[in-house]
């Protein structure tokens, strides 16, 4: 009797035991639940809640809560636990990372770009990376599909497939021609070498692509890669320096040379073949294309007086340089701020955004410049839009309260943006759609 009760006592521990596990749990993840539940208000006020760009979606019916995907993502709130099942937050925050997508261990999670009522234009392309028009190849960040790693991965991926239709002979110059050097077109190029194909890359400005055009200090987040020809490459906060030595260092040891400064005018179809026509009227003759240029095109211009005086300039290289100025900073992007807070340490900047209050800006960036301004390193100036740039100041419209503001200053830096080269592709007969909420990468 003595030995039942006994045992019945010990059964009765084990079960409290369990119990206060089990309450402490559930009352943990109540409690996790209402942090995510009170970030998703806030960012819905911040206007982060609704996707720009490319984003995950989740099948609440397939997530078992694991929060493998919570713990992947390297940016900061863009998914949380809600009510034990996986959701979004700041949407708006993604940059297509896509590892959620890969940590999720039940499938739930797709990346898409668009939401049902903001539609992004994207070039049409297959799984296999070919455009509506048999031969022209499209990887990398016009694709949809940004970030470095991605772009990277896309460039190798697109030319392994298009290297299968090329068996056979042609009366083209090359195999391939290769248009833009950034991520992609790198990395495409150095897979091109491995396939032992006759080809050639074209590059409009320099060695990088957009990559050239950051900052020298910028930090360029990004993440382990496999380059074609030279191995695993692990870089997470790289400078824009270290990841531009890199390429040239694997474009160098597999002897790789790319043409810069060579614009790409059009592409035309001839007989079985393609015509690669420069700006300075070249005419290239390749069987298969890839583009590789980016989504950003030629910078947005703001269609103001005074815009073409050689005071403003469209991006920031060498920051270090410029110091004892008054500088204005138009924009409200991640590109702005980073150039504003660059220049603010030895310079008197000022910086103009339409909007306000900034709401799509990586939270570092956020944290910082909402630093910068409550110290008076840099002047903010919310709701407020160039109307006419001087020679001496800029003359900037008060959106709220309809008046006009003169700000000195010697030098204009405007990041509104780029263009989508709508035009380049169509007349190449690629097919442009906007994607509502459409998957990028899916499971299947």
């Amino acid at each position: 009797m003595e030995i039942l009760i006994e045992q019945v006592a010990i059964y009765s521990v084990a079960v409290l035991f369990c119990l206060i596990v089990v309450f402490i749990y559930l009352r943990k993840q109540k409690r996790d639940s209402k942090k995510v539940e009170e970030k998703i208000i806030k960012a819905k006020q911040d206007g982060l809640f609704e996707p720009i760009s490319l984003h995950p979606v989740i099948d609440a019916n397939s997530c078992i809560k694991t929060g493998a995907c919570v713990a992947a993502c390297p940016e900061k709130d863009i998914i949380g636990i809600k009510d034990g099942k996986a959701t979004t937050i700041n949407a708006s925050r993604c940059i297509g990372h896509g590892a959620c997508f890969h940590a999720c261990p039940t499938q739930a999670i797709m990346l898409c770009i668009g939401t049902e009522t903001r539609g992004v234009d994207l070039p049409h392309v297959n799984q296999n990376f070919e455009t509506n028009v048999n031969g022209i190849y499209i990887a990398g960040e016009l694709g949809g599909m940004g970030l470095i790693k991605n772009a990277v991965e896309q460039g190798k991926q697109a030319v392994d497939n298009l290297v299968r239709t090329l068996r056979g002979s042609h009366d083209a110059t090359y195999d391939l021609i290769i248009i833009g050097a950034g991520p992609a077109g790198i990395s495409a190029s150095l897979t091109a070498k491995k396939h032992n194909l006759r080809f050639l890359t074209l590059e409009q400005d320099t060695l990088g692509g957009t990559v050239y055009t950051f900052p020298r200090q910028k930090i360029v987040m990004t993440s382990a890669m496999d380059l074609p020809l030279f191995g695993k490459v692990k870089l997470f906060e790289t400078s824009k320096t270290e990841l531009l030595d890199l390429w040239q260092n694997a474009l160098g040891k597999n002897q790789l040379t790319i043409r810069e400064n060579t614009k790409v005018e059009a592409i035309h179809k001839e007989n079985n073949h393609f015509l690669v026509e420069t700006l300075a009227g070249e005419k290239l003759s390749t069987k298969t294309v890839l583009i590789a240029i980016g989504r950003r095109g030629t910078p947005r211009k703001l269609g103001v007086p005074g815009e073409m005086l050689e005071k403003v300039a469209y991006r920031l290289l060498e920051p270090e340089d410029i110091s004892g100025k008054d500088i204005m900073v138009v924009g409200g992007g991640d590109s702005a701020i980073e150039s504003a807070l660059l220049l603010c340490d030895h310079n008197n900047v000022t910086l103009s955004y339409r909007g306000d209050t900034f709401s799509r800006l990586k939270p570092m960036n956020s944290e910082r410049i909402g630093i910068a301004s409550s110290s008076g390193k840099v002047r903010v100036l919310f709701n407020t839009s160039p109307v006419e740039i001087l020679k001496e100041s800029v003359l900037l419209k008060d959106l709220k309260e309809d008046k006009e503001i003169h700000v000195v200053n010697q030098f204009v830096y405007i990041f509104a943006g780029g263009e989508l080269p709508i035009q380049f592709l169509q007349k190449a007969g690629i097919m442009i759609t906007k994607k509502f909420g459409e998957a990028i990468l899916k499971h299947t």
